[in-house]
């Protein structure tokens, strides 16, 4: 019911963000395909589909319990500024985008009755740190050929961005996710709760998942779509194929 509620909202956010950037992502190279910005989709019909879908999700998080509807409606509510004006804030629209993530996970464990580690919510906010910064990175050297009017055009918080910083940004958080993974799989809650101290030999994984992620930024101009980044590159696709199977093994 979590996962429906959460999906049925993000859709809604989707969507919401589709029609306030409408016309700038008729200027993008890639978003110009998007449903409403092609015109597949009018923008009277995507209201429907936004207010259905919203209700859908209020309903069925409801359904679980009031805190995960609690985050499913701070999501909504958050990504309404964020599409209205905390995009073109430097920084902060990462650390929005992220919080949509967290909220994600928070929602997950309240769902399944699971307290949320504090070592995991963290390794989480890093991760989506690490991935939003990525993102960016790549959106500003996919744009960088094309004059200052279309970069601003599309992202105007770009402007405010450099590689330099980017790069620093993404070291830091990558950095900031292997240490509170390895942190998460070493503290006293996670051994009792797994009763397992082996989950620190998933590690490597997460270690290598990072680093062939980065070098995919620097040498294939990747990072602008994780999941097709994911699905597309066999090394990252093994990579998580074997922390998954590793981690199953060692919880068994």
């Amino acid at each position: 019911m979590t996962f429906a509620a959460f999906c049925a909202m993000a859709s809604a956010v989707y969507i919401l963000n589709d029609l306030v950037d409408v016309e700038t992502d008729r200027a993008h190279p890639i978003k110009c395909k998007r449903p409403i910005a092609s015109r597949e989709i009018s923008p009277y019909h995507a209201k429907i589909l936004l207010v259905a879908l919203f209700l859908a999700s209020v309903g069925l998080s409801i359904s679980v319990s009031i805190y995960v509807a609690a985050c499913t409606i701070s999501y909504f509510i958050i990504n309404i500024f964020y599409s209205l004006s905390l995009k073109h804030v430097v920084i902060l629209d990462v650390f929005l985008i992220s919080s949509g993530f967290m909220l994600r996970i928070l929602a997950g464990t309240l769902g399944l009755g699971i307290a949320p580690s504090a070592w995991l919510l963290l390794c989480g906010l890093m991760i989506t740190l690490f991935m939003g910064f990525s993102k960016r990175r790549a959106e500003l050297l996919m744009l960088k050929g094309g004059d200052k009017q279309d970069q601003a055009l599309t992202r105007r918080v770009l402007d405010d961005y450099s590689p330099i910083i980017l790069e620093q940004y993404i070291a830091i958080t990558a950095a900031g996710t292997i240490l509170s993974y390895g942190l998460y799989t070493v503290s006293p809650k996670t051994i009792q709760l797994h009763n397992t101290e082996n989950l620190i030999l998933t590690l490597p994984f997460v270690m290598y998942g990072i680093f062939r992620y980065i070098f995919l930024l620097h040498r294939c101009s990747r990072g602008n779509d994780t999941a097709k980044d994911l699905l597309q590159d066999p090394h990252l696709l093994m990579t998580v194929i074997l922390w998954f199977a590793c981690t199953l093994w060692i919880l068994q």
